[in-house]
């Protein structure tokens, strides 16, 4: 387990050796990982279901090849949960084909899956830490990986954190963290095999840093936040991030964070109303607490802050909102925080469609094998369930898939 996913486990306690009123919520646990060689390790993205009920995710290690780095974790895995709750491994990455997936895969009307990794590929270094290639684009047809696009680190961009889109025509959308002219990050377009940049981050009042998608409109217009960039008086210690929209390759910022009492970096991709307006979350700022918030930037432009976490102390709300945000047919948002609650390590929150704010579950609030820190987002099914990812605790910390019903 990396470094960080250490770190973020002895915070937590774990021993990884070894709208409408909501009635009362039941938590459950669908599965929890058990590392290296037979199953996946870490999870980070959130989930994709298909028109059956079986999800789909991804995890950053575990699987059966371990040849990336740090060695012996294993370089991450492509994951089925069917109904029954039996897991099945798609894919196992070995490096070349892919290392250390973080985000969600998509599928077309065929049943093919499409996604991201953060590294493999070309091997080169990309980053001061040990890790081996840009990262690229795959399609996962059954059990069979094709690789659509390997990153260079140069113009073409390098280390997507996030997944991809698709448009009608079947051409993908996504974001690289890394590269590109400026080295402050991409947005590309990619059809068949051929990639096209559509804006090159500058890390200026642009933005750069994309750790989100990005969304797309039904005019063909592209929005998406960056982690860093934007306001020059606001230093955390960097820039604070912006929302931005891509009308080709025509970059317009709708909002630029200024720092606290406003949000501080956006990690996550946005959601949009029926009306235009943009919703998400960032994963410091706020008020005094800098536990992050949940905003919204109206279609002219008005940022609205509806809610800054920890304001009440962390054991009463969330802290760190790093997964966005997802809608119920009441106007109700639900979201995670990686940090914060009664258990220390994580929260699922609701904000009612009247600002009030609801906390669904706290995680390790008795032995941590309900999980911890869910850094991905949350998907809701047509009875409103809520379905996710806790990128540790479960099984020797390996993390676990949750549902929580209404």
């Amino acid at each position: 387990m990396q470094a960080w996913l250490l770190t973020l486990a002895a915070l937590c306690g774990i021993a990884i050796a070894a709208g409408v009123p909501a009635a009362a919520q039941t938590f459950k646990v669908l599965h929890r990982f058990r590392g290296s060689p037979k199953d996946g390790e870490a999870p980070l993205s959130g989930l994709l279901m298909d028109a059956a009920g079986n999800l789909y995710g991804t995890t950053l290690q575990g699987g059966k090849y371990s040849t990336c780095l740090p060695v012996g974790v294993g370089c991450g895995t492509v994951f089925k949960l069917d109904t029954n709750g039996v897991e099945t491994i798609l894919y196992n990455f070995n490096g070349s084909d892919g290392a250390n997936p973080i985000s969600t895969p998509i599928m077309d009307a065929s049943g093919d899956l499409y996604g991201t990794t953060a590294a493999g590929g070309i091997l080169q270094s990309c980053r001061t830490i040990n890790y081996a290639g840009c990262g690229l684009i795959f399609e996962l047809s059954g059990t069979k990986e094709t690789v659509l696009h390997r990153f260079t680190g140069g113009l073409d961009g390098a280390l997507p954190q996030a997944g991809v889109i698709m448009d009608a025509s079947g051409a993908l959308y996504g974001t690289t963290y890394e590269g590109g002219t400026y080295q402050q990050g991409v947005v590309f377009k990619l059809v068949g095999t051929k990639e096209t940049v559509l804006y090159a981050f500058t890390g200026g009042e642009d933005g750069g840093g994309p750790e989100a998608g990005t969304l797309l409109d039904a005019n063909g217009n592209l929005y998406g936040t960056t982690t860093y960039g934007g306001d020059i008086n606001c230093l955390y210690p960097d820039p604070c991030g912006v929302v931005y929209k891509l009308v080709g390759r025509k970059e317009t910022v709708l909002h630029a964070f200024k720092g606290s009492p406003d949000g501080v970096y956006p990690t996550a991709g946005l959601v949009m109303d029926a009306g235009g307006n943009l919703y998400s979350t960032t994963r410091d700022g706020g008020d005094g607490a800098n536990g992050g918030t949940v905003f919204e930037v109206s279609k002219d432009r008005k940022e609205r802050l509806l809610h800054t976490f920890g304001a009440g102390g962390r054991e009463n709300d969330g802290d760190s909102p790093q997964g966005g945000v997802v809608f119920d047919p009441y106007g109700n948002l639900y979201g995670t925080t990686v940090y914060g609650g009664k258990g220390c390590c994580g929260t699922v929150f609701e904000i009612t469609a009247d600002g009030k704010e609801k906390i669904l579950h706290s995680f390790c609030a008795t032995d941590c094998m309900d999980g911890a820190a869910p850094f991905g987002g949350l998907i809701i099914d047509a009875k409103g369930n809520l379905y996710g990812t806790a990128s540790i605790g479960g099984i020797n910390g390996n993390g676990v898939i949750f549902m929580i019903t209404p």
